[in-house]
């Protein structure tokens, strides 16, 4: 298998993306969504080829997209898509938006599960409607979603469930038996359901992952997928996602959207997501590796600087839910984090109340990065501690 590293934090800093220019030098960024590692070379030559060609006009139609996403899914989940099913816009967010546009009425409600990404908290009056909050349950076995909750939302008039799954931040991979119960609950009350699948290739334990399209006919009939390679093969500035329906009435829905939703779509982020899907497989494998042992060294690493700090390692995903609420930092703890150890985390309570006291933490970086960022923790916690603060 071929390794891969995170790059320098002198190549790194020469970026231009949010996460390396919206704080100073001084501060490691481990808050937004973007990874350290070099983009896998069949992307890069994938997008250079268009440019060298001058390629670089409207796309054509998502036929290209369609079929590499169809054949992926086939490998990788042993799901049947058909590529007529698939459509294309600019990202998972504008994705959701037109869908809901499609599915849920003037004034309509939609119904998010805290502690969820902050943007779930915004899309549905985008599209006219309001946020039902149904939040996550946390049980013994772990974090669930709380489906007596969700029927009685369903119930009181909800037309559409926004499904994070995987879930961010919590790394929370939902089970076919849990998809199952929702996809019931959906049909019994006509309420579409509008699956985030953006994380799903990044799911360590292999075939743990179940798309919610493919666990029964009533989630195809009121389900639609909404994914990217962007968060997998980090390439979210090129902008291309993926739509999937699977029933009549989820393909009308589609086939309802204005053109202008599809042209969108960059030209260079379709034919860079054909090369992840169709040949970006060796390189994800190594990434899945890498994340593996920052995953594992992150747990090592709080449990000896950061004992009270609380950590549960995702099952999907580069993104650590981190509970600072043993430690005393406030509901707030990134500010102190940014503040005192100039370690910049995303603050818990953009995704929700539930997120008060937590942070968000992202360990796609290099092993080097991810100790340096915990020992200054630990230090401000150390200082705390012995009254110089």
């Amino acid at each position: 298998m071929m390794k891969i590293a995170a790059e320098p934090l002198a190549a790194l800093r020469a970026r231009t993306s949010a996460k390396w220019q919206t704080y100073p030098a001084d501060v490691l960024p481990l808050f937004v969504a973007e990874m350290d590692y070099p983009l896998a070379e069949p992307v890069q030559q994938a997008i250079i080829h268009r440019v060298l060609a001058s390629d670089t006009g409207y796309i054509a139609g998502p036929e290209p997209v369609a079929g590499a996403f169809a054949g992926y899914a086939g490998r990788t989940w042993n799901w049947a898509v058909d590529p007529g099913d698939v459509r294309t816009t600019t990202d998972v967010s504008v994705a959701i938006v037109e869908c809901l546009r499609q599915t849920v009425p003037m004034d309509g409600s939609v119904v998010i599960t805290p502690p969820v990404y902050p943007p779930f908290y915004e899309l549905p009056p985008e599209a006219d409607a309001s946020v039902v909050e149904v939040p996550l349950l946390l049980t013994g076995r772990g974090w669930q979603l709380d489906l007596p909750a969700l029927e009685r939302a369903f119930a009181k008039g909800a037309d559409a469930l926004l499904l994070c799954n995987p879930h961010n931040p919590l790394g929370l991979v939902h089970s076919a038996e849990i998809l199952r119960a929702l996809a019931d609950l959906s049909a019994k009350y006509g309420v579409a359901v509008i699956s985030d699948e953006i994380h799903a290739p990044l799911t360590y334990a292999p075939g743990s992952f179940t798309p919610y399209l493919s666990v029964s006919a009533n989630a195809r009939e009121y389900g639609l997928c909404v994914t990217a390679a962007s968060k997998a093969w980090n390439i979210a500035g090129t902008k291309c996602a993926v739509m999937v329906a699977s029933s009549e009435r989820t393909r009308l829905q589609l086939d309802s959207m204005p053109d202008e939703v599809a042209a969108q779509t960059s030209i260079l982020g379709l034919h860079g997501t054909v090369a992840a899907y169709n040949d970006g497989g060796p390189w994800l494998e190594a990434v899945m590796a890498a994340l593996e042992d920052n995953r594992r060294l992150l747990g090592e690493l709080l449990a000896a600087r950061l004992p009270g700090l609380v950590y549960r390692p995702p099952a999907a995903g580069y993104l650590a839910w981190l509970d600072f609420r043993g430690l005393g930092w406030g509901e707030d703890p990134a500010a102190v984090a940014l503040e005192r150890a100039r370690v910049a985390l995303e603050p818990g309570h953009r995704f929700g109340p539930q997120g008060s006291g937590f942070a968000r933490l992202n360990f796609a970086c290099s092993p080097e990065v991810l100790a340096e960022a915990v020992e200054r923790l630990a230090r401000v916690r150390a200082s705390s501690s012995d009254g110089t603060a």
